[in-house]
């Protein structure tokens, strides 16, 4: 599933995603199917930064529309809607409506890999790069940096303590962490991921298009190593768990479906089963602050802390506060830059990590 490319930022005190939008609004189709194949590229025009394949926009503008369409995001009702791959059904709609509709549509984005697979197979290009290359960057040495920090913390646990136990190849040695790309689109995050020396490494992706296009880059820049299969977080068949599980932009993506609030809800669900104890969530949004996505994460957790299947009949009237919560915040990025809106200071990307208790 493809993010939006936007500028690097920091998350600092926290300003809502609505609180970056301007008065543009996207271009979308007044009137039919929105996701016929004319306004897909109508609304595209808009939004997606197609970097490879060039654009009448610069990039400074791309990113400022990017971020001004999902500010501008409001749901509508679920019974407006069909399913994932269905069409909308809706009357006339304004422009913030409809492009929500689209974006959080499965259809949207088996047509938009569709066209970048043949992209590539065409010019070689490799398609949209999430929230662009600087982000990307960041994320993967970031994670890298705090895996490292997680594993000496583990080793010297071990020992007690005794920093003459630790042997610093195996804390720097990060080919045993199994790593899982939620939504991972063409795959180019988890490449980047692979040069910083991890080598268990899956991605997944719901749209068969974008698993395709994936694979293809992968064999064309040599990772051999890479895994990707066609999977919906939101059903998964997967039957292991992951050391590491990244989300770039597809927590972003679900919710703009037009029943995102249930669908956050799934996603949370599923996403506890997939990361390991101990294991870690890094979540970057350019639609959630950090303080928003601690606050989801600790709705989550009260969730989970009640649900039958973590309670014994026994402790079953106990406060859920009791029992031991399923993520816990362990860190940010804080190098990204930073912007003013309204006399509050906030950043237009966040990235989050969770550890699995």
């Amino acid at each position: 599933m493809a993010g939006i490319k936007l500028p690097p930022a920091e998350d600092a005190t926290p300003v809502t995603a609505a609180a970056t939008a301007a008065e543009l609004q996207p271009r979308t189709p007044a009137t039919g199917d929105l996701i016929s194949d004319d306004d897909r590229s109508i609304a595209a025009d808009s939004w997606s930064i197609k970097s490879e394949y060039g654009s009448t926009l610069d990039d400074e503008q791309r990113h400022a529309d990017a971020t001004e369409d999902l500010a501008h995001v409001n749901l509508r009702p679920s019974s407006d809607y069909s399913s994932d791959k269905d069409s909308y059904k809706g009357e006339e709609e304004e422009d913030g409506d409809a492009v929500a509709s689209m974006l959080g549509l499965q259809s949207y984005w088996d047509s938009a890999y569709s066209e970048e697979l043949e992209n590539f197979r065409q010019h070689g290009h490799a398609g949209e790069i999430w929230f662009g290359p600087e982000v990307m960057d960041t994320v993967a040495s970031w994670t890298k940096g705090l895996c490292i920090d997680i594993s000496k913390r583990r080793m010297l646990n071990t020992v007690s303590g005794d920093k003459s136990g630790q042997n610093d190849h195996e804390v720097h040695d990060l080919s045993d962490w199994s790593v899982l790309d939620l939504g991972t689109g063409n795959g180019l995050l988890l490449q980047e991921i692979a040069k910083h020396g991890f080598s268990d490494l899956t991605g997944v992706d719901y749209s068969e298009g974008a698993v395709n296009l994936a694979r293809g880059l992968a064999e064309r820049d040599g990772f051999t190593n890479l895994t990707f299969l066609v999977d919906d977080v939101l059903d998964t068949k997967l039957e292991r768990q992951f050391q590491l599980v990244m989300d770039k932009g597809t927590l972003d993506a679900i919710g703009l479906h037009p029943d995102g609030p249930i669908k956050r809800l799934m996603y949370w669900d599923s996403v506890a089963k997939l990361v390991a104890p101990g294991g870690l969530l890094v979540i970057t949004s350019c639609n959630s602050t950090k303080d928003e996505l601690m606050r989801e994460v600790e709705r989550f957790n009260q969730r989970y802390a009640s649900a039958p299947v973590n309670q014994s009949e026994e402790s079953s009237d106990q406060d859920a506060s009791t029992f031991p919560t399923c993520f816990q915040y362990v860190d940010h990025v804080r190098s990204y830059p930073t912007f003013m809106f309204g006399g509050v200071v906030g950043s237009r990307v966040a990235t989050v990590a969770f550890l699995r208790n």
